[in-house]
């Protein structure tokens, strides 16, 4: 469980802005609302970068939570960031989704999401990627309310939990400057 507590060079929880602000958002003795708070403030604080066509492109959490927006990954990244520093185990996970199913062939692209370690659930999955129409992620434990179903054929949710970001998020978010670069080059799996 350890390997979902550190601190790495993208989950940088030690930054003073994050603990700063898992700070405000901690519930004393009560990982459950803590964990919600942590969601709840980056599902509706942060804004989903392509979305609201927001720049800069951001990765590291830190970097999210100073200019207020990120893509699903970057705000898993914040999430995984606020989680650790209350203390809450925290894992990314990803999903494969279609992005454009007009286009032939159909594209997919990853989509990032946050699992957290909840004592009376055990590895809970959370999409802090920000409501609109037609999308309505939720806390609801132990029900999961994602803010995507797989349901077309090569969706799938990778099954895996990381401890950090996959290194073809972190290339893509760090090797584009503008959130329609990085919108036309979304990674995928096979």
């Amino acid at each position: 469980m350890e390997e979902y507590l550190a601190q790495t060079s993208i989950i940088n929880f030690h930054h003073p802005a994050i603990q700063a602000k898992a700070a405000d958002l901690r519930v004393a003795d009560d990982n459950l609302k803590t964990a919600k708070n942590c969601f709840e403030f980056v599902r509706d604080a942060i804004k989903h970068s392509w979305d609201y066509r927001l720049n800069p492109v951001t990765c590291i959490a830190s970097d999210v939570l100073a200019h207020g927006t990120g893509y699903c990954y970057a705000k898993s990244h914040l999430l995984v960031a606020l989680l650790r520093a209350n203390a809450i185990p925290a894992a990314l996970c990803y999903q494969r989704l279609i992005l454009d199913e007009t286009q032939q062939p159909v594209t997919f692209c990853l989509h990032g999401l946050v699992a957290v370690w909840l004592d009376d659930y055990g590895w809970y999955r959370i999409d802090p990627r920000g409501n609109k129409s037609g999308v309505d992620a939720q806390f609801c434990p132990p029900v999961e309310q994602l803010a995507f179903p797989t349901i077309v054929g090569g969706e799938y949710d990778l099954p895996e939990r990381h401890a950090e970001p996959l290194p073809q998020i972190v290339a893509v978010l760090t090797g584009y400057q503008t959130v329609e670069e990085v919108y036309h080059n979304l990674p995928d799996v096979e």
